[in-house]
């Protein structure tokens, strides 16, 4: 009767422990996803204000704009780790290219609707980079849990997986030299 009774305790112990890590596990990934798609919203508002860019590039420069349209018109809604990449890297090419056109025309890079939608892409930035770092910092909590045991054990038995972090652009990798004057 005892050995009855400890088997049913062992039992419901580990029903509980198998349906509160199978909930951590997909609050985490809810979390990842969430973030992912907060990024590509953000992308998608960096790319609508790049757009406007190009168009006021178009009485300055035809072939810039058209090249830079051509471009813009390739984009996807990015919903994995490495989409997110691949898209972070052809917007970060478009505004190079972007820049060097304003810099070749000082009355568009004097231009204020210009300075202005330059602005929103920068606050568009700022709120990529945040959500990078929730995602990434999700995909760590999530990954940790797939890894380690006994969570592991539970994470393979439902088909939970590891996920892969965003990678620092390489632009953005290193520091600007700091100047000691």
């Amino acid at each position: 009767m005892i050995a009855l009774f400890i088997i049913i305790a062992l039992l419901v112990i580990v029903g509980l422990y198998i349906f509160n890590t199978q909930r951590e596990l997909v609050n985490l990934d809810e979390m990842a996803n969430n973030a992912l798609n907060q990024i590509s919203v953000q992308q998608n508002s960096r790319w609508d204000a790049i757009s406007s860019l190009v168009a006021m590039t178009e009485k300055y420069s035809k072939h810039e704009h058209d090249t830079l349209m051509d471009v813009i018109g390739q984009r996807t809604k990015a919903t994995t780790a490495a989409e997110i990449n691949a898209q972070d890297g052809a917007l970060n090419s478009v505004l190079g290219r972007l820049l060097a056109v304003s810099e070749s025309y000082p009355e568009l890079k004097a231009d204020g609707m210009f300075n202005k939608t330059m602005d929103s892409i920068n606050h568009y930035e700022d709120l990529v980079r945040t959500n990078r770092m929730v995602y990434n910092d999700s995909v760590t909590k999530l990954n940790r849990m797939v890894r380690q045991w006994p969570s592991s054990f539970v994470a393979s038995l439902l088909r939970f997986g590891l996920r892969d972090y965003l990678d620092i652009p390489d632009d953005k990798k290193d520091m600007p030299p700091i100047s000691n004057n």
